[in-house]
């Protein structure tokens, strides 16, 4: 039952707001940045070592752990807000994560009632990872289950955003995120008690400012 439970929430089809963000891959398209097989395959290995790893895995390890006391997780939350330098990328995070929070609520999901509440009261902000880690705790999926959920997802999404764009096939994309895989099963270590979120992608950074003054666009970020 657990698997499917897993499989429930990797898969895409979940209502969770994702497919309106790329990232940054829709920038990186507008610049002309390599987004072939190779390059797409370089650019998604980077985002999970450089932004995935350091920040989004290490929040959500720390509000699946805090996740029975909702202040703890509002301090993780405001640490993901701290650390999100990119103004895109962060106002992209809360969005995606109040999304899926919206739809935990309505599938009264434990606990997602009292995350909004949280959120409404301006306590918390509801960022994706933070969000991942309260509702997908309360649906039984352990915390290195849900660190391989975060992984897969941030991977396929970002692959995802690329078929969208034209730029790779989704048979090719397949091949891309068959490729990623290893990278995900490496990066997904436990994390330590007093781990602190970084984060460091200059490139992707830049590119999504830019895509963010985009007067036309088919993403949120």
């Amino acid at each position: 039952m657990n698997l499917l439970t897993i499989l429930q929430h990797a898969d895409s089809a979940f209502p969770s707001g994702s497919f309106a963000f790329s990232n940054g891959i829709e920038g990186l398209a507008a610049i002309n940045a390599r987004l072939d097989r190779a390059g797409l395959c370089d650019i998604v290995t980077m985002f999970l070592r450089h932004r995935w790893a350091t920040s989004d895995r290490v929040a959500l390890a720390l509000a699946y752990r805090a996740a029975a006391d909702l202040d703890r997780v509002a301090d993780v939350d405001h640490a993901v807000e701290a650390a999100t330098l990119n103004e895109p990328l962060r106002s992209g995070s809360k969005r995606n994560g109040n999304a899926l929070l919206a739809a935990h609520v309505r599938l009264g999901t434990s606990g997602a009632a009292k995350l909004r509440a949280l959120i409404d009261a301006g306590a918390a902000l509801g960022h994706l990872p933070v969000v991942q880690a309260v509702v997908w705790r309360a649906c039984s999926v352990s915390e290195p289950d849900a660190v391989l959920i975060s992984g897969y997802s941030t991977a396929a999404g970002l692959i995802a955003a690329a078929v969208r764009l034209g730029c790779v096939g989704s048979v090719e994309a397949q091949a891309i995120l068959t490729a990623i895989l290893p990278t995900i099963d490496e990066l997904a270590t436990s994390v330590p008690a007093d781990a602190k979120l970084e984060s460091f992608m200059p490139w992707v950074d830049m590119a999504a400012s830019r895509q963010a003054r985009a007067h036309v666009r088919l993403f949120a970020s």
